[in-house]
């Protein structure tokens, strides 16, 4: 059955993936590593209308210049902040999850599969990278994947009236998060070994790149990746070193790679040289560091699609005899509501022992002895890992002007 065919049974299919993909998004809870100091950040924006050009969130490095690569996916956590305080920020990791997810799904089905192995592959994507779902700028690219993935897949199947949309997710990107470079490692390979529209997708890419000047600092933005990759640190954080099987998502996310080969020695099935280019690059970068895992996700399941989908049509795919379609879009947008009801601020009211919206180690406690001791000149120095401000007490009711007579610890 093809995407263009789409009928309600399948959306509310896909609605069923993403309510446990949702659930566990509004239950996960909101590390402090990559958070506070980027809020903080969306704040001093949204006050001055202008991205800071010097560090000063640190103490060593007060007052040298700095590159805030991530300036719009921190003015967005800002905003949803500002909004809804954590249940609004939750709220916007749900609908991130939900675009990414769904797009993945929408690719699947373009790709050959039936809409519940498409369903369950777009499942256990979502299961395997709920790991990297933190509340943190790379989150938000996570669509601008997919999308990329989505246009490029059309292109490879002749159909070329969404590569407009590549400048778009570039534009988009490169303002978000330092991740930009794997669009081009989606299009290079395409430019290489695609079976589409060549001059076209050339126009479109060379528009994309283009886009990448359209930020702060310029060609900046590109050095400034290659600076972090670069950097020696990198073998200290355990993101940067290569993945380790160890967790319910790490087994599944190996156990994926095991299966990939005797599907493909058993499948009638033969891949594209642009679908074996894409699986070879994003496997070597899933396995090369962990942080990488998150996007090679999104390329597995189109394989697994194109190898399988001649096995689940026959015996996991079932024809509906009768449809309500009516019922069905209606059980559909009441599953996809029904992770509201989990949302921080929210689940309290009728779940008595909730889980806390904030991991047990953001310094919370020690935020609100600061603030209840201005006499304590600054700066203070903290050495919690990875912090470069814990800003403020309480995120979902804290005012700008309590945000800036909170700022107190520096580190």
């Amino acid at each position: 059955m093809s995407a263009s065919r789409m009928r309600s049974y399948d959306l509310l299919l896909l609605s069923l993936a993403l309510l446990v993909l949702l659930i566990i998004g509004a239950l996960l809870p909101l590390t402090p590593q990559d958070y506070w100091w980027y809020l903080r950040l969306g704040q001093d924006i949204a006050t001055t209308g202008a991205v800071p050009r010097v560090d000063s969130y640190s103490l060593t490095q007060a007052g040298t210049p700095y590159h805030f690569h991530s300036w719009l996916a921190a003015l967005a956590l800002w905003a949803a902040h500002s909004a809804g305080g954590t249940a609004a920020t939750f709220l916007l990791r749900l609908i991130v999850i939900a675009l990414a997810y769904g797009i993945l799904w929408f690719i699947l089905r373009k790709a050959g599969a039936g809409p519940r192995t498409a369903a369950v592959l777009a499942l256990a994507a979502g299961l395997a990278g709920s790991s990297n779902w933190s509340i943190r700028p790379q989150l938000l690219a996570l669509p601008l994947f997919a999308a990329a993935l989505l246009v490029l897949w059309n292109w490879e199947m002749r159909n070329a009236r969404l590569l407009w949309l590549l400048p778009v997710i570039s534009l988009l990107w490169v303002n978000l998060h330092g991740s930009f470079p794997l669009l081009f490692v989606l299009l290079i390979p395409a430019l290489i070994f695609g079976s589409g529209d060549r001059r076209q997708l050339v126009w479109a890419s060379a528009l994309a790149v283009v886009a990448l000047l359209i930020n702060p600092r310029g060609i900046a933005a590109v050095q400034y990746v290659g600076a972090m990759l670069s950097s020696p640190s990198n073998r200290f954080s355990n993101e940067w070193l290569p993945a380790v099987n160890r967790g319910w998502q790490a087994n599944l996310f190996f156990a994926w790679f095991l299966l990939i080969a005797p599907t493909a020695a058993l499948s009638k099935q033969r891949l594209s040289r642009l679908e074996w280019a894409w699986l070879l690059l994003f496997g070597w970068l899933g396995l090369y560091a962990a942080r990488y895992g998150i996007w090679c996700l999104f390329i597995l399941p189109l394989v697994t699609a194109r190898f399988a989908s001649a096995w689940t049509e026959r015996a996991f795919e079932r024809p509906v005899e009768r449809e309500r379609p009516a019922v069905n879009l209606a059980a559909a947008c009441l599953l996809l509501l029904l992770p509201i009801g989990l949302l921080p601020g929210v689940r309290e009211r009728w779940w008595i022992s909730a889980p806390a919206a904030f991991h047990d180690v953001t310094p919370v406690a020690a935020v609100n002895w600061l603030a209840a001791h201005p006499e304590l000149e600054g700066p203070l120095w903290s050495d919690f890992s990875q912090s470069r401000l814990p800003l403020m007490t309480k995120p979902s009711s804290s005012t700008p002007r309590e945000l800036r007579e909170n700022r107190r610890a520096v580190c």
